[in-house]
């Protein structure tokens, strides 16, 4: 027998998916992608696509997730490399910062490993040239891209984390970050990016950062494609990510520091980027102690999600660009980590205040931790991840 509660709760999930599905659908946009936000973000970015093709999957639309990735690649070179943003609608747009028709000179997290292997773990068909693509798209990263001293892959720009304003990178600017300040170094490290033949970023001088979280993501992406492909040099890449990964957890500061440039200052501050590393990492003691922090009201436990940065830290400000508010792509990521880990009640949790995050901030770009109040673009397709989560998802991670 259906009980007035539960019919009460059948339908907030309906309205909560539903919602979802509009703001999908309003920001759909040629040649098959959705944009971000048509106001703020109107190109295609390389992680956001991804997020956005795993919801069009929960939301029963796998021919708009196909669409989403296939458009991801069309200005992928023939290096592999695969950039942050493509300029469709404009690739004229694109020349004056970037010099380069069509796409930035950079890249982002590679999730297309993840989507494609959630995809098919929905029983979504993925077209050959797809698989291909994202294979291509990580061996340039393995491959081509300058390497820190302990074996971590660079970054070329802040920008490629997609957590453009980390207080890792603090110490660009000696220590004395201010948001105007960190914005015209952003914008002059452009002009130091090293690139490849074809235009793609291999190094910058200006900025050799061994990224965690970036190299994590790495990492766990090529394992998740690999488990389609059997591909034995993303599996032999991504083990000697995690490796490097493993040996960088420092136990006093109970997470795992950067390496290259900021390895001995801004590099240690504990952020929650780094905790992506519990989607790699193996040793159960240092998982146990990352992941009390996750939920630790005096570290990065918060209502709505874990906050972006530790809260004793003094960079932390909930309400500031990366600075400390909840983004609803790490809160997915650590619910994925969290299944991988076997600690379903922990995942139970990241995803009910992803849920509430979502709609409470009326699906921003990020909240507020402990209010959950918008902050950034809104609504931000990326959000709609948190259908992805259940309750009402086919959950493909778990």
């Amino acid at each position: 027998m259906v009980s007035a509660r539960d019919d009460h709760v059948s339908g907030e999930v309906e309205a909560f998916r539903s919602n979802a599905g509009r703001i999908l659908e309003r920001h759909w946009a040629e040649p098959g992608f959705t944009m971000p936000n048509a106001k703020t973000y109107p190109w295609q970015w390389l992680w956001d696509s991804c997020f956005h093709a795993i919801a069009w999957a929960e939301l029963g639309d796998p021919d708009r997730a196909i669409s989403e990735l296939s458009a991801l690649f069309t200005f992928q070179d023939s290096s592999g490399f695969v950039p942050h943003m493509s300029y469709h609608s404009d690739p004229g747009a694109s020349v004056a910062f970037w010099a380069r028709r069509g796409a930035s000179t950079i890249t982002q997290p590679p999730m297309f490993g993840h989507a494609l292997a959630d995809l098919h773990r929905r029983g979504v068909a993925l077209p050959d040239h797809l698989v291909e693509c994202a294979i291509r798209g990580l061996r340039f990263l393995l491959r081509d891209r300058s390497r820190t001293s302990r074996g971590l892959v660079a970054l070329a720009h802040p920008w490629e984390t997609g957590c453009d304003d980390s207080a890792r990178w603090d110490d660009a600017l000696d220590g004395s970050w201010n948001s105007d300040a960190w914005r015209q170094k952003k914008w002059d490290l452009v002009s130091s990016v090293e690139t490849n033949a074809d235009g793609a970023a291999i190094a910058n001088p200006g900025f050799a950062v061994g990224s965690i979280g970036f190299n994590a993501l790495i990492a766990f992406n090529a394992t998740e494609l690999a488990s389609l492909t059997g591909d034995r040099e993303l599996i032999a890449g991504a083990d000697e990510l995690r490796g490097v990964i493993s040996s960088l957890w420092d136990p006093g500061l109970r997470t795992w520091t950067d390496d290259g440039d900021f390895a001995h200052t801004s590099g240690r501050v504990r952020t929650l980027d780094a905790h992506l590393a519990l989607l790699v990492e193996t040793n159960q003691a240092v998982i146990e102690t990352a992941v009390g922090d996750l939920f630790d009201p005096v570290a990065f436990g918060s209502r709505f999600g874990p906050a972006g940065c530790h809260r004793d830290e003094p960079s932390f400000d909930p309400d500031t660009y990366w600075r400390g508010p909840t983004w609803p792509q790490m809160s997915y990521l650590l619910w994925v980590a969290l299944n991988g880990l076997g600690r379903a009640g922990h995942a139970q949790v990241v995803a009910g205040a992803l849920r509430a995050g979502s709609a409470t901030s009326g699906w921003a770009e990020y909240w507020n931790p402990d209010t959950g109040e918008g902050r950034g673009a809104t609504p931000q397709s990326w959000a709609t991840i948190a259908v992805a989560v259940g309750p009402g998802a086919m959950s493909a991670q778990s």
